[in-house]
């Protein structure tokens, strides 16, 4: 147990977004549960997850209008504050939090966490992000007592990207499983497509962009649809909301396929429905995948870098299909429904619980 007077530091730009502002809460919580005091330092005190910040964990709003512009407020942090140790997720504010540290002249040790696959990232980023920030990454993170990566994937892939020295990455799982998940999980439900008698519904999770590609999950859906009854309800918000929905016209969907937004808590959907599909194009996990098959709700997953594979256990714990594919996903989907879901072990999601990822982070943060 820490002393009181112990205090931990986590700096992301906000809490709009998914899986990595959904880990800092169960981290910081973690952190105060071992006695610490934790402050989550925010570029923006913006985002839907900000009512579940834990009144045990103190709020620190840098009140920037965008993340860069919130340095000089976090140097004046780290000087008042002289937080133990500083952890960052997402790579602009890990770029950010080290040179916050360089100017700030503290001994606070920084560690880096990344959450995505930067290659494929990458890919889809516009302007300067492209050019410089595997250049920047290389040149700075080198200065961070540990960079952690979310999955051996992402580990494998950062160092041939940026040329960083694998040797200071190390892989800690998204602490996903935690004791009151399947208390959240028999929270009513009043949607009418998962009411018993009613046709099976499947279900996806996350944000409604390019890197999810609900579009082959929705084609895959029409396929499915055309021999035989089902549902498919896929929350999250984001811009391609108007393209999705076009889709779902264009195939004569509407009265099968639903587009709800966010919704805060997931899990009575997960648990309710006939199977969970995760269709991205590329992930740094997949924490929805995880979350689903530990509520013993079928998954398939396509087989993107990187995380399903893993999470999955190379298919033992569910079904992958190839990126893309909307024939396969759509054959996959059906073969889930017609077999009986097998409750999952616990070597599936043993890695994942949040006790063992608290104490991994603990022991990157203050050995």
């Amino acid at each position: 147990m820490a002393n009181s007077w112990q205090r931990l530091a986590i700096f992301i730009p906000s809490l709009n977004g998914g899986g990595a502002q959904r880990l800092i809460l169960k981290l910081a919580n973690g952190f105060v549960e071992r006695g610490y005091c934790v402050d989550l330092v925010l570029a923006q005190a913006t985002g839907p997850y900000l009512p579940e910040v834990p009144e045990t964990v103190r709020i620190v709003d840098l009140k920037a209008s965008r993340t860069l512009f919130c340095l000089p407020a976090l140097v004046g942090y780290l000087r008042q504050n002289r937080p133990i140790a500083l952890l960052s997720a997402l790579d602009y504010a890990n770029l950010i939090a080290l040179w916050a540290s360089g100017l700030a002249r503290v001994s606070t040790p920084v560690v880096v966490s990344e959450h995505n696959t930067l290659s494929l990232a990458l890919e889809h980023a516009r302007g300067w992000h492209k050019r410089l920030l595997p250049t920047l990454m290389r040149w700075f993170y080198p200065q961070a007592r540990t960079i952690v990566t979310v999955s051996q994937g992402v580990a494998e892939d950062l160092p041939r990207v940026t040329g960083l020295d694998g040797d200071r990455i190390c892989t800690i799982y998204n602490p996903v499983i935690t004791p009151d998940l399947r208390e959240k999980a028999k929270a009513p439900l009043e949607h009418p497509w998962l009411k018993p008698g009613e046709p099976p519904v499947v279900l996806a999770v996350g944000r409604l962009v390019p890197q999810k590609d609900f579009s082959t999950l929705i084609r895959a859906f029409a396929q499915l649809r055309q021999h035989r009854a089902a549902r498919l309800i896929v929350l999250g918000e984001g811009v391609q909301r108007p393209e999705l929905e076009g889709l779902v016209r264009q195939f004569g969907l509407e009265s099968d396929v639903s587009l709800p937004g966010f919704v805060l808590n997931p899990y009575p959907y997960m648990a309710r429905a006939s199977v969970f599909v995760l269709s991205s194009r590329w992930e740094g996990l997949g924490i929805v995948a995880i979350e689903a098959m530990y509520l013993g709700t079928p998954v398939v997953s396509t087989d993107c870098p990187h995380g399903p594979r893993e999470i999955l256990q190379d298919g033992k714990y569910g079904t992958l299909v190839p990126v893309g594919d909307e024939d396969r996903l759509a054959k996959a989907i059906e073969m889930a429904m017609t077999q009986e879901a097998v409750p999952p072990c616990q070597e599936s999601w043993q890695p994942f619980e949040v006790d063992t990822v608290v104490n991994q982070y603990l022991h990157a943060l203050v050995g």
